[in-house]
């Protein structure tokens, strides 16, 4: 390969020119510090094994391990050629095989510690060849050296690690965004861990989706062991065991995981409502529509059961008029709308909605000691409602971006943002929503948040999203189908030119290692380096729940969020109006039936009324008849008499026979 270095001179008078001299020369003599380092470590390994070897016997190839050391062009490759037991303490890299090791003909045995037994054991791989030349690690040296503080991620690789030439990310560049992408278990996490806490340590706020628990050990300070320490060693990093101040949050009441994180429904919004809920277009734009409504009529949207009232209104009776006045919603799109709510809150999903709602400045706290908090919220059940989690994370987001006011570029950030498992964000995803995400990231920057994306391969990622980030972090790929192969030459051709073979070093990357470039501080991107990472100081291993729930209960936060409450909301205002309104319907239906009563009473009436005048008319004239009859004028004198005439006289008679009538028609006035 050649060298990068060999180029033709530009004027020697040309300050950028002299600049990149020094940084050279200065890299050169780091290179020779570092095999005269080398060479003091396999002389030390020397004296260990002839000290072994005078107190309890030496291995039957001890003697190879003094065995003249050949030249190699990078610093920490200059271990003898037939090593023995102990070559590891020249070329040190215990946590992964070596990508592509060659055969070395002296005999060697895997184990880096002494064994006692003769036996004969297969001969140990020798260091990978540099791939690097000296001038291109020179480069990379001085490519990612900073003045201003920094993240130490780890060294290059070059063989094996080279101690010298540490690769870091300045801490003003962080919000700039980045991704940390790599196959399953190839230290995904390990790496946000190590982001945590060096963030932490620098005073810097960070928060993190714990999903499978591994990242709650942070509050927790680590134990060391052979193997820790000896990668550590290999790596130069000054490793001391700390635990960092961390809370715990959980989304819903499920307090004992964390502090409840709770949104309400109008602030979760119409368009990331749409995304749980999987609404196509046509009925996301319609439930943007009924938050309008609720806006304009003063109904607080706070949890599910207020979004069903209001929607249970519009598709009643006394709401269908308020129904066509929003225009553009049908009562089928409510009704789906409905019953797409009473399946979501009947999963459990209510729970995550209500008051007190989460005031997201929380995250953008430090401890006393000047620590940034770290705050972590434990998922573990994402699987079963996995656009649920994605989509509060980026509500959680959206208010970050919300309520924080512009400060420009900052020496650094006011909080990190770490999003696990970014593939569900964007997966199934509408434009309006991509749209949002691309916004959100592309803005925040200036409210001092930087974003990182955690996810398995970068093709999870957006182009939109992914042209807005600074900073990769890249673990091993795999390529075992042709759309993997695929995806894994569209990764390499995003990345620099460089002295790797990117294909290849991307398949053969071990566990804990990266190809990583970031932005300088200058904000020009770092070369291309092959990383090999620091372990993190605090606990890789989740916590105790017992310790968990005890922390949670402590926190000062508990008390403000631990207890959900009932504010009045839409559904109480709806409620009562509804109430109101069945109780005038009520009322009137009374009215009516009063009314109809009334009047079958009066219509009664009248007929009682005027069936007593028909017969009082009857009644009277068969008096008159009668009365005719008895007052009528004698035509002769020697007429025949009545005999009662006789007895009682003519007006005795007639006032017999009125009473009798009367009393007949009840017409006799009582006294």
């Amino acid at each position: 390969m050649s060298d990068n270095g060999s180029s033709s001179p530009r004027p020697s008078d040309d300050p950028e020119v002299a600049r990149l001299r020094a940084a050279a020369e200065a890299a050169e003599a780091e290179l020779r510090l570092a095999r005269a380092r080398a060479d003091l470590a396999e002389a030390e390994a020397a004296a260990a094994r002839a000290r072994a070897a005078a107190s309890g016997g030496a291995p039957a190839d001890a003697d190879a391990a003094d065995a003249p050391a050949p030249s190699a062009p990078a610093p920490d490759v200059s271990a003898p050629g037939g090593a023995g037991p102990d070559a590891s303490a020249a070329v040190p890299a215990p946590s992964a095989p070596d990508p592509a090791p060659d055969p070395d003909p002296a005999p060697s045995p895997p184990d880096p510690a002494p064994d006692p037994d003769p036996a004969p054991s297969p001969p140990a791989p020798a260091s990978t060849p540099a791939p690097l030349s000296e001038a291109q690690v020179a480069a990379i040296a001085a490519g990612y050296a900073a003045d201003g503080a920094a993240l130490d991620l780890g060294v290059l690789v070059n063989g094996g690690p080279v101690a010298s030439v540490p690769v870091r990310i300045p801490l003003a560049m962080i919000n700039r965004h980045g991704l940390v992408a790599g196959a399953t278990g190839t230290g995904k996490t390990r790496t946000l861990q190590l982001l945590a806490e060096q963030l932490s340590a620098q005073g810097v706020p960070v928060f993190a989706a714990d999903i499978k628990g591994d990242l709650s050990g942070i509050a927790a300070p680590g134990v060391t062991s052979e193997k820790l320490s000896a990668r550590t060693a290999a790596l130069g990093q000054d490793w001391s065991a700390r635990a960092y101040p961390t809370e715990f949050f959980a989304l819903g009441d499920d307090a004992s995981a964390g502090i409840p994180v709770r949104a309400t429904v109008s602030g979760f919004g119409p368009l990331l409502l749409s995304r749980v809920l999987g609404l196509n277009a046509t009925q996301e734009s319609s439930l943007g529509l009924v938050f309008h409504y609720a806006d304009e009529k003063g109904l607080p949207l706070v949890d599910l059961p207020d979004l069903r009232a209001v929607l249970t209104f519009l598709t009643s009776d006394e709401g269908k008029d308020e129904l066509k006045g929003i225009g553009g919603l049908s009562a089928a799109t409510a009704g789906v709308i409905l019953r797409e709510l009473v399946a979501f809150a009947s999963a459990g999903a209510d729970t995550f909605f209500g008051e007190p709602e989460l005031d997201v400045s929380v995250f953008l706290r430090t401890a006393p000691d000047g620590a940034g908090m770290v705050s972590l919220l434990e998922v573990p059940n994402v699987a079963s409602r996995p656009e649920l989690y994605s989509t509060f994370l980026m509500y959680l987001l959206a208010e970050l971006y919300e309520v924080l006011p512009e400060v420009g570029d900052l020496d650094k950030p006011k909080l990190v943002f770490f999003f696990d498992e970014a593939h569900l964000l964007f997966r199934d995803a509408s434009k309006a929503f991509l749209a949002a995400i691309t916004q959100t990231v592309r803005l925040i920057r200036s409210k001092g948040v930087g974003v990182f994306f955690v996810t398995q391969t970068p093709k999870d990622v957006p182009a939109d999203v992914l042209g807005q980030l600074g900073s990769r972090v890249q673990h091993a790929l795999r390529a075992f189908t042709p759309d993997d192969a695929k995806a894994l030459r569209a990764s390499v051709r995003t990345y620099p030119d460089s002295g790797y073979d990117l294909e290849r070093v991307l398949q053969e990357l071990g566990t804990g290692e990266a190809i990583i470039t970031v932005m300088n501080e200058r904000g020009a991107p770092t070369p291309v380096a092959w990383t090999r990472l620091f372990a993190p100081r605090a606990s890789m291993s989740p916590i105790p729940a017992e310790a968990m729930a005890a922390a949670v209960a402590a926190s000062p936060l508990f008390a403000v969020y631990g207890t959900p409450i009932d504010p009045e909301s839409a559904r109480e205002i709806l409620g009562a109006r509804m109430q109101a309104a069945a109780d005038a319907r009520a009322a009137a239906e009374r009215a009516k039936q009063d009314a109809a009563d009334a009047a079958e009473y009066a219509k009664q009436k009248a007929a009682i009324d005027k069936a007593n005048a028909e017969a009082q008319k009857k009644a009277q004239r068969e008096y008159e008849r009668i009365l005719k009859s008895t007052a009528a004028p004698r035509r002769r004198a020697s007429g025949p008499t009545s005999p009662l005439d006789d007895v009682l006289g003519r007006g005795a008679t007639k006032s017999i026979v009125t009473d009798v009538i009367r009393g007949l028609f009840g017409t006799v006035r009582r006294r």
